[in-house]
């Protein structure tokens, strides 16, 4: 290549996307101690439990013996008989999700968003607010922030079927002016139909559109159950070849044991491009806010030794995340439109 093609493709491949995928585990790593009123994000066992549901399902004579929303479900859901105890437990999770509140004090979503730009995305498959209310944070520091794609629905998010516009369920439709619609949430039965929903289908397109440019993938906390078979599908074909994928790298975030991780992600892991994190702080995202995919050009193709100067760290203050994002953004303004970002490092 000519000095000039090697220019564009170095530039091109930074400003690819990162892609995080999210899991119900990246929320309880957010709230580990409960959220601003010490309530728990609950997990599929023993969540029945949580909503009290437990007296309803006596009369369903159902044959699992499972206490996991997804066993239980998958049965309510292949017998009509069963509709109105469906529409109950709907109502029950939602009025469950929609009481979490973020702390006041820095949270592990406020630094994800933060950690990512525009060109990236975040896709959860967590009904739960948290995500959205530190959205509505961030955009107080930068709106320079990651597209969300919910994948089974949110409890916080509304939509107008007419004009396909989405957004807090409080708000309204910026055309007609009626109010939003709430989402539906997708629930753990093994076959889901991704395309009947407008909104669901819409963000699942938004999720391939960026898998199939993404730089970087990050997976954090999403354990790809059973039920899920038919996302983890549509990812694998999206993904593609993973000899076409040699240059990209995936990023585990979990407390799972490394070899159960890399086989449910084998079918997206090219060779050794992996890397498995037990913790956010110890993840890209964190140690390199904002130039993940930089850093990771300038370490692998340009054979740099980098080094991360301005990362967030545990028990950050609001103060010290303002002024290290306020810096990245300095050093962003200042780069002419067709620059190249660098990370501090030196050639090895």
């Amino acid at each position: 290549m000519s000095p000039e093609e090697e220019y564009e493709f170095e530039r091109s491949m930074k400003n690819r996307p990162h892609v995080v995928i999210l899991g119900a585990g990246a929320t309880m790593a957010s709230i580990p101690n409960g959220d601003k009123n010490g309530r728990k994000s609950s997990v599929m066992n023993g969540f029945i439990e949580a909503l009290g549901m437990t007296d309803i399902l006596k009369d369903a004579k159902l044959e699992t013996q499972s206490n996991n929303l997804e066993d239980i479900y998958s049965e309510l859901y292949d017998n009509e008989n069963y509709s109105e105890i469906r529409k109950e437990l709907d109502k029950r999770i939602r009025n469950y999700f929609s009481k979490l509140e973020l702390p006041e004090e820095v949270n592990i979503y406020d630094l994800l968003l933060l950690s990512l730009k525009g060109k990236d995305l975040i896709a959860t498959f967590n009904w739960d607010p948290l995500l959205l209310q530190a959205y509505q944070r961030a955009c107080r520091i930068t709106r320079d922030l990651p597209d969300l794609a919910f994948l089974h629905g949110n409890v916080l998010v509304g939509y107008c079927r007419n004009h396909k516009y989405g957004g807090i369920l409080s708000q309204q439709c910026a055309k007609c002016n009626e109010p939003f619609s709430p989402v539906p949430l997708l629930y753990p039965v093994t076959h889901k139909n991704y395309s009947t929903d407008p909104y669901i289908n819409d963000n699942w397109k938004a999720l391939k559109n960026k898998l199939r440019r993404a730089y970087i993938v990050t997976i954090f906390g999403y354990s790809a159950p059973n039920t899920d078979k038919e996302a983890i599908s549509i990812m694998e074909e999206t993904w593609g070849d993973l000899n076409n994928r040699y240059l990209e790298d995936i990023e585990i975030i979990d407390i799972q044991d490394e070899d159960k991780l890399i086989s449910s992600w084998r079918n997206f892991i090219h060779s050794h491009h992996y890397k498995i994190c037990n913790d956010f702080f110890s993840s890209s995202l964190a140690k390199n806010p904002r130039r993940t995919t930089v850093e990771f050009f300038d370490r692998t193709m340009n054979a740099m030794f980098t080094k991360s100067l301005r990362s967030f760290v545990p028990n950050m203050s609001w103060g010290a995340v303002k002024t290290l994002i306020s810096e990245l953004l300095e050093e962003e303004d200042q780069l002419p439109p067709d620059g190249i970002l660098v990370t501090h490092a030196h050639t090895i």
